[in-house]
């Protein structure tokens, strides 16, 4: 399969892909350039709105549908609409966005639409009780929707340790995660009927090695930083995410959309540039990693590109690593 990016007249990053009406949709992040210094803040992935890409095939042409959403058209957005996701119940789309809103604190907002492609309409307000970045929609077989979040550093997760944003957390004695004791965790809430609100408190998704304890926060190549993403396979959810300063791309698995999971493995090796995001999709009998890196823009790490991978599984279960 190439490894070319799926397209090149922009850039494209942290792709959400799904499968609508029998053909490809990818929800990315929209890249631009900016003259903002990279620091571990993220303050230079600067985005200001979202494209939507469909494709009849996987290596097939590529269509643009254009903005889809602007943080111009959101009210509480003040900057940076990071990775999005999209979901569908009821004849609607939703699109599922973060954003910093007025006092700069990241929260997840969601716009309805009528067709995969958009346009979508923002509701006034963010989802009440999201926080973080990196939302993850995932409808279940049986009509239940949950929803994942969360990312350390510039993500903001560590404010939310106490259960309400503490904004002195965010770095503590030059670190912004814990060096010590269990990891930080990923974040779900079911969602309600409507796909609008939270019909649940926000739980923590605990991520477990192999003697079922919780990772380590020391475990970087193997703990939970951003980029949380579930998909099912043989009735398995597989959780899956980046480490972040490590750049892999790991899963676990379990028996429940709320965990916990199980570590099980890498499917991706670091790539060029800083960050590692993903997707993971079946489409025609065949199953694909949606992911990004940065050469199309030479390894500038707030300019990226979208590419797929064919993955496989083995008798298992367990996710082939992609080479």
């Amino acid at each position: 399969m190439s490894d070319q990016p799926i397209v090149t007249h922009i850039f494209t990053a942290d792709p959400s892909a799904h499968v609508f009406n029998g053909k490809l949709y990818v929800y990315p992040s929209h890249d631009i350039a900016t003259d903002i210094q990279d620091n571990d803040n993220g303050d230079q992935y600067a985005m200001e709105d979202y494209h939507v890409l469909s494709m009849p095939s996987v290596g097939g042409p590529v269509t643009d549908h254009g903005v889809v959403l602007s943080a111009s058209d959101v009210p509480w957005v003040s900057k940076q609409m990071w990775a999005p996701d999209a979901a569908t119940k009821n004849g609607k789309y939703y699109l599922y966005f973060p954003a910093r809103d007025k006092e700069g604190i990241f929260r997840v907002g969601v716009a309805v639409g009528d067709k995969p492609e958009g346009p979508f309409k923002p509701e006034e307000k963010w989802i009440e009780g999201s926080y973080s970045i990196d939302p993850a929609a995932f409808v279940d077989d049986d009509g239940e929707a949950y929803l994942y979040f969360g990312g350390i550093w510039g993500g903001q997760l560590q404010c939310w340790s106490h259960g309400e944003y503490r904004a002195n957390d965010y770095e503590i004695d030059g670190e912004k995660e814990p060096k010590t004791g269990k990891a930080l965790l990923p974040r779900v809430a079911r969602l309600s009927e409507d796909m609008l609100s939270f019909k649940s408190d926000v739980l923590p998704v605990e991520i477990l090695d192999e003697n079922g304890e919780l990772l380590a926060a020391s475990d970087h190549d193997r703990r939970f930083f951003e980029a949380a993403w579930l998909h099912k396979y043989n009735g398995l959810y597989y959780f899956s995410y980046s480490t972040g300063d490590t750049h892999f791309l790991c899963y676990a698995t379990g028996t429940s959309p709320l965990g916990p999971f199980t570590y099980r493995g890498k499917i991706l090796d670091p790539v060029l540039g800083w960050t590692t995001h993903h997707s993971i999709v079946e489409f025609e009998g065949r199953w694909y990693l949606f992911h990004h890196d940065t050469t199309l823009s030479g390894g500038k790490n707030h300019l990226r590109c979208v590419k797929v991978k064919e993955i496989f599984y083995d008798e298992d279960g367990k996710i082939k690593p992609v080479s």
